[in-house]
């Protein structure tokens, strides 16, 4: 048995078991329900998320701009350089991936607005990363 043949078994073995809760399934997403100020969607969640890990690069990121005292401060900056470009990165990440994903504009609970506010939070993260890593390599 090919491979292609093994995957497609596979799926369709589910599909065949809940094959009949799908149309009811589908239908209960598909109604207009509005959603609340305060309800807490995935879009939300992530957007949330995101901006938690933005602040974390921005608090590494500041931290890692701040003086060394010496050569242990030097590589303590480095690292904390690092750790703020990778926090910003994912932060972007998320954030546009959240953009991406929005079928709707504020208010609609896909978290748009906090995915464009990852995507600033997680830019000036890796812009204070990479000038302390720039520093770093500078000093130390």
């Amino acid at each position: 048995m090919s491979i292609r043949h093994l995957l497609a078994t596979a799926m369709a073995i589910p599909l065949g078991v809940f094959g009949s809760a799908a149309p009811a399934a589908a239908h209960v997403l598909a109604q207009p329900d509005p959603v609340g100020a305060y309800t807490l969607t995935a879009g939300r969640f992530w957007s949330l998320a995101g901006a938690l890990l933005g602040l974390v690069g921005l608090v590494v990121g500041r931290l890692a701009l701040s003086r060394p005292a010496g050569r242990v401060g030097a590589v303590a900056r480095r690292r904390r350089a690092d750790a703020a470009v990778a926090a910003g990165t994912a932060c972007l990440i998320i954030g546009g991936l959240v953009v991406a994903a929005a079928e709707g504009g504020p208010g609609t609970g896909y978290g748009i607005v906090g995915g464009f506010i990852d995507l600033a939070i997680g830019l000036i993260a890796v812009v204070l990363g990479g000038v302390a890593r720039a520093r770093s390599r500078r000093t130390g």
